[in-house]
């Protein structure tokens, strides 16, 4: 019972945190909020977080495949490496050079704001890779077993942490968007960090593992 508490926690708060930066999803609640009301929001954000959780029950499914099949996870290491130190890269170039262009928001009518949230989440195609890889992590730890009640505990996690910054988005957008430009570029420089920390387990995995 505790691992599962851990678990929660862990995922709900990894979720909450990918969500912080300003993007199509959690801007694109706000904007909801300011032009159809909170009401109407919260059902677009249910929409998005219903779509994490499909996409996070997915990367389950992906992370289980490269947890039965480890010489598939040597070379993606090895591959890893590239990525986490290219997006390192991008996202403290990003950060240096924030554009001040505002987020494209999509017009959201009341009737189908639910299907909304859940066409422009799945237009998403990094949650999948963040979601399987954020598993592997987890299960390397021990925190999550490939059973029942870890896997619904993890995709349920990521649901609520997304919609718990959604609904933030919705509720506290005022305040955000005066200071969209510092925000944007503090969270930026987060992940280019997050980044170099995962090259660097990955550089450690693979050679002291």
């Amino acid at each position: 019972m505790t691992h599962l508490l851990i678990l929660f926690f862990a995922t709900f708060s990894a979720a909450f945190m990918a969500t912080v930066p300003p993007g199509l999803l959690n801007m694109n609640a706000a904007k909801v909020s300011v032009e159809k009301g909170k009401g109407n929001a919260i059902i677009f954000s249910l929409g998005v977080s219903t779509m994490i959780v499909i996409q996070a029950y997915i990367a389950v499914l992906i992370s289980k495949f490269l947890y039965r099949h480890p010489e598939v996870i040597v070379w993606l290491q090895r591959a890893a490496i590239g990525v986490f130190a290219v997006f390192a890269i991008y996202f403290f170039v990003l950060a240096r050079r924030q554009s001040e262009r505002p987020m494209k928001i999509v017009q959201v009518s009341k009737k189908n704001s639910f299907f909304k949230g859940l066409l422009l989440a799945a237009l998403n195609l990094l949650t999948i890779p963040y979601y399987s890889a954020l598993n592997a992590m987890w299960n390397a730890t021990g925190w999550i077993k490939f059973e029942f009640w870890d896997i619904a505990v993890f995709i349920l996690s990521a649901g609520c942490g997304t919609f718990s910054m959604l609904y933030l988005y919705t509720v506290y957008f005022n305040k955000l968007e005066s200071r969209n430009n510092a925000f944007s570029k503090n969270s930026n420089y987060i992940l280019s960090v997050l980044m170099l920390v995962l090259l660097g387990i990955t550089l450690i995995r693979i050679f002291y593992t």
